[in-house]
């Protein structure tokens, strides 16, 4: 008698290539759906939710043309039971199922309902691997085992011997493993080439979730959804990146332009983290094309790009799993307050966080220098509770999911873990600001007045956050040199620093 095994494929696992999907089984039945588990946990984007919506179903109907049996469960389905564990049981009892597999979930929070969740069970049930990363789930763990830091260098350089990638026997090529200092170009005037955007008519789709009163953030414009939801726009992203924009990327990684949203960054970060498409593929498709074209694509460039495909996305995975749950508990400064109402809206005097807000709640997007220098370093300056910016940051940004988000988040950005991620906090004064964009060039405030009723806000907070976390910071080898400017400062200056971020602080709303 044969087996009837129902397979779990999760929203963020469209893996085409998987080894799942080699043979056609009669006996197996694939399951996916969309839950109100998923859609609610946070407050999303609505391009988020429209986006993977569609891309579930896209790869739902190709598994059925190569003649798989798939069981998809709408949102708006009578049967709906809108959980995730209690819709597999309901599958797994009319299918009278004998065994029950599924891959495994990136995020902590599902990992742990499903191990639970089959512990239950009263068949077989297994649980597989992605097939996705270049490292499996514990080997940043295993890498770093005994160490006190985890240093992201180290990791990225045992990836890169590992796998031989822009090696050279066992040196790097170009006899350097990183070029990151010759990625920092300031600000200047660029015109990249036209994006490669999609016109996907998502009116279906809103009006589901109008309709099921899904409350979600941000705007779609005019129903169109702009983001590949199937394999072959992925891959037509990933080549428009490599032969458009991969010559120029590392040089303007950095830089933040009111003129251009994604400026050379590939936005490839969702087709990825929904596994439409491989980092294998990804850093082959790259390194091809610097084979192709040396005379235009540096290896500079190249090098800029791998690191954060093989190395940054890597680490923040393997960052995961070594320190989830603890990780999302915590609040190394002790942070405690709200964001303000207006990183919902854009609403502020501040161009540099009006333009990078209104820009996530438009499009979803926001390259890593927006996130990090902009919205991030305000937040970490001001003091936001690392609650309030992880459930921000994983709701309003179309690439982001907990695995990648928190540690992002929670860790580089607002050092709440204590230096688990990054050896300083990261935050600037105006200055850094003003160098990497224009958009100091046409705020209400004056990034070179440090005090008085027009001085960039980011001047006094950056001092102000200093001074107040000096006990727990001024050890730290890395940002010594603030405290000693500091010191050196006139004792009336530095009242007047501390008096005007107070008073910013108390009328955060207003700003």
């Amino acid at each position: 008698m044969s087996t009837r095994t129902v397979r779990l494929i999760l929203g963020d696992q469209l893996n085409s290539g998987h080894s799942w999907f080699s043979a056609v089984d009669p006996d197996v039945l694939y399951v996916m759906m969309e839950v109100r588990q998923e859609t609610d946990y946070v407050r999303h984007h609505i391009q988020k939710v429209v986006a993977i919506f569609m891309a579930m179903r896209a790869f739902a109907q190709q598994l059925r043309s190569q003649g798989h049996q798939v069981h998809y469960i709408s949102l708006d389905d009578p049967q709906n039971k809108q959980r995730i564990n209690e819709n597999i049981l309901a599958v797994l009892s009319a299918h009278k199922a004998d065994k029950f597999e599924y891959q495994e979930p990136d995020e902590y929070r599902l990992d742990q309902e499903l191990s639970i969740f089959c512990k239950s069970l009263s068949i077989a049930s297994a649980c597989c691997s992605t097939e996705h990363f270049f490292t499996t789930r514990n080997a940043l763990a295993d890498f770093f085992k005994g160490k006190k830091t985890f240093l992201m260098e180290s990791f990225y350089r045992n990836m890169r011997k590992q796998t031989g990638i822009l090696m050279q026997d066992d040196q790097p090529e170009g006899e350097k493993w990183n070029y990151d200092h010759d990625n920092r170009h300031t600000f200047s005037a660029v015109l990249p080439p036209p994006v490669k955007e999609f016109e996907h008519d998502a009116s279906e789709i809103v009006e589901l979730l109008k309709t099921h009163q899904v409350d979600t953030i941000g705007k779609i414009e005019n129903n169109v959804n702009i983001w590949p939801v199937n394999r072959t726009e992925a891959l037509a992203v990933l080549i428009h990146f490599v032969t458009e924009l991969l010559p120029s990327f590392g040089t303007y990684q950095d830089m933040m332009s009111t003129d251009h949203a994604y400026l050379y960054h590939s936005r490839l970060s969702f087709a990825l983290n929904i596994k439409m498409i491989t980092p294998h593929e990804v850093v082959d498709a790259a390194l091809t094309q610097y084979r192709k074209q040396p005379e235009t694509i540096s290896l500079a460039q190249v090098e800029g790009f791998v690191r954060q495909i093989l190395g940054w996305r890597e680490y923040m995975r393997g960052i995961y799993w070594a320190a989830m749950p603890e990780f999302a508990t915590h609040n190394y400064f002790n942070h405690h307050r709200k964001l303000p109402s207006w990183f919902w809206t854009g609403e502020t005097k501040m161009n540099c966080l009006r333009h990078a807000i209104r820009q996530s709640l438009n499009l979803g997007y926001a390259h890593h220098i927006q996130r990090l220098m902009i919205t991030g370093n305000f937040a970490l300056l001001v003091g936001i509770h690392p609650d309030e910016t992880d459930q921000w940051y994983l709701g309003i940004y179309i690439d982001a999911f907990e695995w990648v988000e928190i540690t992002n988040t929670r860790g580089m950005s607002q050092y709440a873990d204590g230096g688990i991620v990054g050896s300083k906090p990261y935050c600037s004064s105006g200055a850094y600001i003003s160098k990497m964009s224009n958009y100091c060039k046409s705020c209400s405030y004056s990034v070179k007045e440090k005090t008085g009723a027009h001085a960039c806000p980011f001047n006094s907070l950056y001092w102000h956050f200093h001074v107040r976390n000096r006990s727990t910071l001024e050890r730290n080898p890395r940002i010594g040199m603030v405290y000693r400017t500091w010191d050196k400062m006139n004792a009336d200056h530095q009242r007047l620093l501390l008096d005007q971020a107070t008073q910013y602080l108390n009328t955060i709303e207003s700003l």
